[in-house]
């Protein structure tokens, strides 16, 4: 491993005992003030939910001047992408945003009031039946008809998983019918069929958005991630889980989402050894079972006693001669078998190279797991000692650096055996281009996997039995180690994003950024201060909302942030001085300024 990192290098890297680990490692944003370090993806849990549709509800209610249930209509129609929004309103006008959307804003000053008085009779076109007018209701369309009507007509939709976009009954009508009314019909006989459509439009947030979708955490933890800017991302949720925002895996880069999804399947049906097994094996005519040829006749005799020719399969008699069977001909052999054995053979060997490695290092990603609570003993035993070096974060750094580097060391074994084969990129790239393109990946992959290894072995030291000066020298092998391997995993992605997949003309295959910190962690998601309630006349009242937050079971904001914090805290697994102020950075500037 010293070919990879001497004690010149070091030099380069260390230039002080008193330079902090992050000081190397986040050199991106460290001089970025506290109100611009908002992450670009928030956890949306149930208490949050409601706050978050509120937000683009009432965005749209300002710009339209509409009401509640003609906002949430637009943005589930577009779903939930207000700038598109937006754009199609400056482009075609308010009367193309909402005909298309299913939106009708009916003039009551020309066709008359939309109550009706209990002493007039009206005929149901539905049900045609004379209802009094008190019992009749109106939709924004202008259609009318009785209220069981209208009730069995909710009712139907709503049991048919159609509740969030209900259109009028009435024939060749688009209309989306007011959600106001739909919930006041449907209560009067069904409440469990009202707080289920409540549940629905709620929720119809994250179902129907595309910059939101649900932690695919099992069992489900109820959250959710928005991703405002970038939706080719790895993302940690809240409860610890981390997937890929693409295709809902777990995080895979540096594969791309079709190269992972290749992997897997591969991994898990073991189609190459299936691939084997089909070219070096016949099956027996009569069980149906495989048989492996250990010798030069092609007489194969099965354990069921069946005897078959091996060159065509077919059954045959014992009876046979050093040339010929007995009775049975099927023609002279085929070179095309000889060609097909040796390139299952050969395809074999190659996944089997890839695989071991990248098993191998998510085995020991696995060990060095535990690593994590041994760091902690050796810490606690350092600090009982007294020494000069008073901060210890630079062992879970480096740990932490430990744990990245092993993952992106596991996926690039798949990466390469898809990017260097020919199940992808056949007619991409020369068989020369391709040589040389695979040298310099796998040089970049040995300088990694090798100062990786180093890396691994000082913190498995014993390093709270050493003496103060050892631990130094401890102390800077890691640290300069820990921004070796970061500069070399992002080398690598650069290489991958640049020399190999930046090339090809297909352009499918992108894979999420490299992050130094490791994948990013979804802030908790806070309404902004100055929002406005949704008031009346944008069709909420407080009925209504308090329906909503029922139905999404919010909670107060100080209850939000306090259990926020303490989360934080218990999670937060690194080695500080006591007179350190933790603060959680998703808070508020201002909050934090007073604090």
């Amino acid at each position: 491993m010293d070919d990879y990192f001497t004690a010149d290098e070091e030099d380069c890297y260390y230039s002080s005992d008193q330079e902090s680990f992050d000081g190397i490692d986040n050199e991106e944003s460290d001089l970025q003030p506290l109100s611009s370090q908002r992450s670009a993806t928030q956890v949306i849990t149930q208490d949050s939910l409601l706050a978050a549709q509120r937000e683009d509800l009432q965005r749209v209610m300002e710009l339209l001047s509409v009401k509640e249930h003609h906002a949430r209509t637009l943005l589930i129609h577009y779903q939930w992408d207000v700038e598109k929004l937006f754009a199609v309103f400056v482009e075609k006008g308010k009367d193309s945003l909402f005909s298309g959307a299913g939106v009708t804003v009916f003039d009551y000053h020309q066709c008359g009031s939309s109550s009706f008085s209990s002493s007039s009779t009206m005929s149901c076109d539905v049900c045609i039946e004379d209802v009094p007018g008190d019992q009749m209701t109106r939709m924004d369309c202008g259609h009318c008809f009785c209220n069981n009507c209208w009730t069995e007509h909710f009712t139907v939709q709503i049991n048919e998983g159609q509740s969030k976009r209900i259109r009028c009954m009435a024939h060749k009508c688009n209309a989306i019918c007011d959600e106001d009314v739909v919930r006041t019909l449907v209560s009067k006989k069904r409440p469990d069929l009202a707080e289920k459509f409540d549940r629905f439009l709620v929720e119809s947030y994250i179902e129907d958005n595309k910059m939101v979708k649900w932690c695919p955490s099992a069992p489900h933890c109820g959250n959710a991630i928005r991703a405002e800017d970038d939706k080719l991302c790895e993302v940690e949720c809240s409860c610890g889980n981390q997937f890929c925002f693409s295709c809902m895996c777990q995080a895979h880069s540096p594969c791309s989402c079709l190269m992972w999804e290749m992997w897997r399947k591969k991994c898990r049906d073991e189609s190459e050894t299936v691939n084997w097994i089909t070219v070096h094996t016949k099956l027996c005519p009569k069980c149906y079972k495989p048989v492996e040829k250990n010798g030069g006749c092609n007489l194969v005799r099965c354990i069921c006693g069946q005897c078959f020719c091996w060159l065509c399969g077919g059954a045959t008699g014992i009876s046979h001669t050093y040339r010929s069977i007995a009775g049975h001909s099927c023609g002279r052999y085929k070179d095309d078998k000889e060609k097909q054995m040796e390139r299952a053979k050969r395809d074999l060997d190659r996944y089997t190279h890839y695989h071991h490695r990248y098993k191998a290092h998510m085995d020991s990603s696995k060990l060095e797991d535990k690593l994590r609570d041994t760091i902690r003993v050796k810490v606690s035993k350092l600090e009982r000692k007294q020494l000069e070096v008073k901060d210890f974060s630079w062992v879970t750094n480096g740990l932490n650096r430990l744990f990245r580097s092993r993952q992106v060391l596991s996926y690039s074994y798949a990466f390469a055996y898809y990017m260097f084969g020919e199940e992808l990129f056949k007619d991409e790239m020369s068989p020369k281009e391709r040589e040389i393109k695979k040298n310099l990946f796998e040089d970049q992959q040995q300088q990694l996997e090798g100062n990786v290894e180093k890396l691994s072995q000082f913190l498995e030291e014993p390093f709270d039995e050493f003496s103060e000066d050892k631990v130094v020298g401890i102390r800077i092998h890691i640290i300069n180690l820990s921004a070796v391997v970061d500069s070399l995993c992002k080398k690598m992605y650069e290489c991958i994003e640049n020399d190999l997949l930046g090339s090809l003309q297909c352009g499918i295959h992108n894979i999420a950024p490299y992050r130094s910190k490791g994948i990013e962690q979804a802030a908790e998601f806070y309404a902004s201060w100055n929002s406005k309630p949704l008031d009346s006349s944008g069709g909420g009242t407080s009925g209504e909302t308090s329906r909503a937050e029922k139905a999404s079971g919010s909670r107060s904001s100080e209850d939000t942030i306090s259990s926020s914090s303490q989360k934080r805290l218990k999670k937060d697994g690194s080695f500080l001085n006591s007179k350190v102020t933790l603060l959680d950075l998703n808070l508020p500037p201002d909050f934090i300024d007073q604090n």
